[in-house]
């Protein structure tokens, strides 16, 4: 929230773009915006956006992400929480688990994580908690056939 002469807070539009780490900047720190993030250079911290969040071709990500709409068209490792659309482009990587009302992810881009769709009415850091949780959870791939199978016995 912008303050004005009058100290009075005035809310930002989550439609713009307030805030850009441009190519080339280093940022390391928690950032939050009533407004829209785009990041093209690198950024080490939490982002919390009421917008959208952006990250560029160029742009790295090392941090967990909470916003609106998020589109990743560079690299972020951690875990993301779009609260409507998470949108991953064809130059888009993502290493960490999301939560997501709807999801796009074109072909060519990479993801690596778990993920979890449909409504979003729980707390936001919760929601991203329990994802992180069951990745965590998760045995080795080398196991799962044999506790499926093992689940299939103890069923008949």
């Amino acid at each position: 929230m912008k303050l004005r002469n009058n100290a009075k807070p005035v809310k930002l539009d989550p439609n713009t773009t307030d805030t850009l780490i441009g190519e080339g900047s280093i940022f390391e720190g928690k950032i939050r915006s009533d407004a829209g993030v785009r990041i093209e250079g690198q950024i080490t911290g939490d982002i919390e956006c009421e917008g959208d969040v952006t990250v560029g071709e160029k742009g790295v990500v090392h941090s967990n992400i909470l916003a609106r709409n998020i589109i990743i068209a560079g690299t972020v490792n951690g875990n993301v929480h779009a609260k409507n659309k998470l949108s991953i482009t064809s130059k888009g990587k993502l290493y960490g688990n999301m939560v997501a009302a709807s999801l796009s992810i074109e072909e060519g881009s990479v993801f690596e994580g778990t993920s979890k769709m449909g409504s979003t009415d729980k707390s936001d850091n919760a929601a991203l908690k329990e994802t992180a949780a069951a990745a965590d959870e998760t045995p080795p791939a080398k196991n799962n056939a044999k506790q499926e199978n093992d689940a299939v016995y103890k069923t008949w």
